[in-house]
């Protein structure tokens, strides 16, 4: 798994799934908000498997 995702993207992702995730655990929002686990681990992991097949990478180039 090579990292195709970058910094401001990765920061991006985290941030709102942790909005997500916190809506969710308070209630605010229905189950729907625990999605927002999937755009933590791709954050986390720097890695996005939607990428892909589209050949995106917002990782800075070498």
């Amino acid at each position: 798994m090579k990292a195709n995702v970058g910094g401001l993207d990765r920061a991006a992702r985290i941030t709102a799934g942790v909005v997500l995730v916190a809506l969710a655990a308070t209630g605010k929002v229905g189950l729907w908000g625990w999605i927002g686990l999937v755009p933590i681990a791709t954050g986390l992991s720097g890695w996005c498997p939607a990428y892909l097949p589209f050949g995106i990478s917002t990782c800075k180039t070498k």
